[in-house]
């Protein structure tokens, strides 16, 4: 059974692309949203195994999506993940919750495969 993903993100062109991108490596999209609240209520309503989640969303910013989702006991292991490869990025993700950070470009399912694989921090 494949992992269903809900993807967060303002830009609806990344969004398809890694749709697509994520669907040849074996996961289900089985949502989008593009912000905070509708992400919020998407992953309330589908959800999901994963949340990949952009920070910089134009309603609130990916971290307190997070925090949110883990406050609310979302069992969805969330993924931030930004065009900026801020190094603080990563220790941010893990601090409010996240499985952890990939940039956008780094965006596959081999590598949401390791973080999923990881342990939780």
């Amino acid at each position: 059974m494949s992992l269903t993903v809900l993807i967060v993100d303002d830009h609806a062109a990344f969004r398809v692309g890694v749709r697509e991108l994520l669907a040849v490596d074996g996961y289900e999209v089985v949502g989008e949203a593009p912000d905070g609240a509708s992400g919020l209520e998407a992953a309330a309503a589908l959800k999901p195994d994963v949340v990949l989640l952009d920070v910089r969303l134009p309603d609130m910013d990916g971290f307190q999506v997070a925090c949110t989702l883990a406050a609310r006991g979302s069992s969805a292991a969330v993924v931030l993940t930004s065009s900026s490869d801020d190094p603080l990025y990563p220790q941010r993700a893990t601090c409010c919750g996240a499985r952890g950070f990939v940039a956008k470009h780094d965006v596959s399912g081999a590598t949401l495969d390791r973080l999923l694989a990881a342990p939780p921090v």
